[in-house]
C-alpha cells in the first residue's frame, strides 16, 4: 500500500510532480483539511507537507491524531507549533540551505536595484526624459560597493552566502547573530549597534516570536537617511508601518523587499514608494533550489516511512 501525504499548504501542482511518484497525495488545495476530507481519513493522516510560513498550530495538529511528521517545502518553519509538535511526538523536517544561494543572489539583486535605483532609472529611459535631458533628483549619483558597510542581520547559510557575494564587491561587511562565528567578518554585539554601524541592513535571521518587529522604526532611525533595508527573511522580522513611515519622510533611503507582513501583498501606501523595490517572495524559486528542496522533503519523507528519524529534522523548542 502506497504511504499517504497530506498536502496542508496550496502548492503548484508542477511542484509536487516527484512526491506523487512516490506517495498516494491528499491536497487540500490550500483551504482548511476538514472541508476537504472527511474525518475518518484525516484520522488515518501519518505525515503531512506543508509551507514553512503557514500556520500550523496545536489545534491543526489534533485533526491527525496518527499524525507523526510535518515536512516543510523550504528552509523556514516559522508557520510550525514546534512545541506543540514535540508534545505529541510529532518530528518536523525541513529544507536547511537547499535555496541558500538562490535567496542570497535576490539580496544581492534587492540591494544593487535599489541602493543604485535601477526601477527609477528604467523607468528615466521608457519615460523619454533620458532623450529630452530632464533633470530627475532621483538621479543624482549614489555610493558605490566598495567600501560600503553591509550589516547582515543572521549569518546562517543565507547570511554566509550574502557575505561572500558583499565580500567580492569589495563591501565592509559585518554582522549580529546569536552565535559568534570564526568568520573574517566585523561581529556587533547587538542590532542596535549593527544598525549604527551599517548602510545597508541585510535581514537574513530566521523568523520567529523573538524576531517579530525586531526591525522596528529606532532601528531604521539608526540606518540614517544614507541607510538601506533589504528583506529576505520574513516579513513579520520588519514592522512594517515603521518601514513606510521611514521610507515616506526619508528617514532612510530606500528598502528591497522579497517578503511581507501578509502574502500575497496587495497594492498599498508601501507598494506607491519609489525608493522601494519589491518582489514576491521569489528568493528560492530558482530550478536548482527546488530540486534541492524537493531532495529533502522526499528524504524526510522515505526516512519517517521507514521508520527513521528526519534526515532533515528540525531541533524541539
Amino acid at each position: 500500500m502506497t504511504d499517504k501525504v497530506l498536502i496542508y499548504s496550496r502548492f503548484p501542482k508542477s511542484m509536487m510532480a516527484r512526491f506523487a511518484e512516490r506517495f498516494e497525495l491528499l491536497d487540500t488545495g490550500g483551504k482548511p483539511a476538514r472541508e476537504v476530507f472527511p474525518a475518518e481519513v484525516l484520522g488515518g493522516i501519518r505525515a503531512l507537507l506543508t509551507a514553512g510560513g503557514s500556520p500550523l498550530g496545536a489545534e491543526a495538529m489534533d485533526l491527525f491524531p496518527k499524525l507523526g511528521a510535518i515536512v516543510c517545502y523550504g528552509t523556514g518553519y516559522d508557520g510550525v507549533d514546534i512545541k506543540a509538535a514535540a508534545s505529541r511526538n510529532i518530528a518536523v523536517g525541513h529544507s536547511p540551505g537547499a535555496n541558500a544561494a538562490s535567496v542570497a543572489d535576490i539580496a544581492m539583486t534587492l540591494m544593487l536595484a535599489t541602493t543604485r535605483r535601477i526601477l527609477v532609472a528604467d523607468q528615466y529611459v521608457r519615460s523619454g526624459d533620458w532623450a529630452a535631458s530632464k533633470q530627475s533628483p532621483m538621479m543624482r549619483p549614489q555610493a558605490g560597493m566598495p567600501g560600503r558597510r553591509i550589516g547582515i542581520y543572521g549569518m546562517g547559510e543565507i547570511g554566509r552566502k550574502i557575505a561572500a557575494r558583499c565580500a567580492a564587491f569589495e563591501s565592509e561587511i559585518g554582522y549580529f547573530s546569536r552565535t559568534r562565528y570564526d568568520l573574517p567578518y566585523q561581529y556587533f554585539p547587538n542590532l542596535e549597534a549593527l544598525a549604527d554601524w551599517c548602510s545597508v541592513l541585510m535581514i537574513a535571521v530566521r523568523a520567529g516570536a523573538e524576531t517579530e518587529h525586531v526591525v522596528n522604526a529606532d532601528i531604521l532611525k539608526r540606518l540614517g537617511a544614507d541607510g538601506y533595508v533589504v528583506n529576505i527573511s520574513r516579513g513579520s522580522v520588519i514592522d512594517q508601518q515603521a518601514l513606510v513611515a521611514a521610507l515616506s519622510d526619508q528617514t532612510i533611503a530606500g528598502a528591497g523587499l522579497d517578503v511581507f507582513e501578509k502574502e500575497p501583498h496587495a497594492p498599498d501606501a508601501l507598494t506607491a514608494l519609489p525608493n522601494v523595490v519589491l518582489a514576491p517572495h521569489i528568493g528560492g524559486h530558482t530550478l536548482d533550489s527546488h530540486v534541492a528542496m524537493q531532495n529533502c522533503v522526499l528524504a524526510n519523507l522515505t526516512a519517517f516511512f521507514a521508520g527513521k528519524p528526519l534526515p532533515y529534522g528540525v531541533k524541539s523548542a
